[in-house]
């Protein structure tokens, strides 16, 4: 079969994820390989994008290969398949899979965002290999690698590959109005950072509103406008001195502009189901503050132009995006349902968050991702130094077997449960046990209400 790997790394020939594909290359001469490093050459493909569709064209399979950054794919990758789903080419019949490499910190849903869109194209697509960076060093993980392209072969031979619900039509916009200012004096500061080109003219419309309702000051950082030298280039130069390698400033401008603000909001229009590979960009250029979560205790709105309810996959990154740098997420507005009222709805949550300080405990999302991060950065410390002395600092290295006054004490009670005279003589003994801290707390509240 004719493979066409497309390399969405940065780093090109370089990439770790790259070297899964050049090992199942080496076991499969029967095979042709050839890879198209669109992530290290999307400038380049910006001007001229038919080297790209003379290798689609001769190809039986696609094979995405790209290492996860912030959730998803690289903004690189995100430029690509715009410009592939502008050049319009007729896909149907070809094959389609990914390989992506991290330390599973949301590797699904940047899987998502790949099946989402190779749907789109009309792709007949196979369920991809997410492994983690170190795993081609592993027997297992190099079993797991032929594992996935024996399975591959086989599903093409077959004919057999993952079928699509018939996409939604997308719900038209509602229009905006934008009222006079409810307030003649306002205090705060609001950043709205908004991917804002002039063919957004329904999402200005909604930042209008926005500005107008909220009962604080506003300011807008349009990251269209921003000179962006280029995409994160996964170099870690930032890791010891979270210094970017890029001269272009955003790693200044971002902790003076934005991250200084009392709230930060978020504006785009839906792009193949994400932010659009210009806030991507801007999402993953983000990595100067490495996994810190310089942010914590933030409230965050969002305020999006296009049909949110048929995007699970990005509804997912959103929540995420906020639990795992313990924000408040105070909610998201979008234009195909009463927006005036939506965006009325997220000014009245983002301003009582804001003047009563309110943060929920972090669900599934934030804990999960964080032990993730927490467990990557005490093994990388050495080389992660800006971030260990983050986490160091802030208590996130909440390792269980530190807590070992609770580890006896679950020992203690192990042991009486497996005598069943001592569970036969406790009764009811060890649920009011459990209720017995708890209710303390009550009748101190009692108390205190009291008096």
């Amino acid at each position: 079969m004719e493979i066409l790997v497309i390399n969405g790394s940065p780093k090109g020939k370089n990439s770790v994820t790259l070297q899964t594909v050049n090992y199942l290359q080496i076991l499969h001469p029967e095979h042709h390989f050839e890879v198209l490093h669109a992530g290290q050459s999307i400038k380049a493909l910006e001007k001229d994008f038919s080297p790209a569709i003379a290798a689609i064209k001769k190809a039986d399979i696609l094979l995405f290969s790209y290492p996860v950054y912030t959730f998803i794919a690289p903004s690189q990758l995100h430029r690509f398949i715009e410009l592939l789903k502008a050049a319009k080419l007729d896909l149907s019949g070809k094959y389609a899979s990914q390989i992506s490499t991290s330390k599973h910190f949301y590797d699904m849903t940047a899987h998502s965002y790949i099946q989402d869109n190779c749907a789109d194209l009309g792709l007949r697509f196979i369920r991809g290999l997410s492994a983690d960076m170190d795993d081609l060093t592993t027997k297992k993980g190099q079993q797991e690698a032929v594992s996935f392209f024996d399975y591959l072969c086989w599903s093409v031979e077959q004919g057999i590959f993952e079928t699509f619900p018939k996409p939604v039509p997308s719900a038209a916009a509602l229009p905006v109005s934008v009222p006079e200012s409810t307030a003649a004096e306002k205090n705060g500061d609001v950043v709205i950072v908004a991917d804002l080109g002039d063919e957004d003219v329904q999402l200005q419309r909604m930042i209008e509103r926005f500005r107008a309702v909220l009962p604080r000051k506003t300011r807008v950082v349009n990251i269209r406008e921003y000179p962006f030298r280029g995409g994160c280039l996964g170099c870690f130069n930032c890791a010891v001195s979270g210094k970017c390698i890029y001269k272009d400033g955003f790693d200044d401008y971002l902790r003076n502009q934005i991250q200084t603000a009392e709230s930060i909001v978020y504006a785009f229009t839906i792009r193949d189901h994400s932010m659009g590979a210009r806030f991507k960009l801007y999402d993953d250029r983000q990595f100067c503050n490495g996994h810190r979560t310089v942010t914590i205790g933030m409230s965050v709105g969002y305020l999006i132009s296009g049909n949110l309810s048929c995007e699970q996959n990005l509804q997912t990154i959103i929540e995420a995006r906020a639990q795992v740098g313990s924000n408040h997420l105070a909610g998201i507005a979008t234009d195909t349902q009463d927006p005036d009222h939506a965006i009325d709805q997220l000014c009245a949550r983002l301003n009582y968050a804001l003047e009563h300080r309110y943060l929920p405990p972090q669900n599934f999302y934030g804990i999960g991702g964080m032990k993730v991060f927490r467990d990557l950065i005490w093994l990388m410390q050495g080389m992660m130094k800006a971030d260990h002395k983050f986490y160091k600092s802030h208590g996130q290295y909440d390792f269980p077997q530190k807590q070992w006054p609770r580890m006896l004490a679950m020992y203690a009670v192990g042991a009486m449960l497996s005598s069943r005279k001592l569970k036969a003589k406790m009764g009811s003994a060890m649920t009011d046990g459990m209720l017995m801290p708890y209710n303390k707390v009550l009748e101190q509240a009692r108390k205190e209400k009291a008096g």
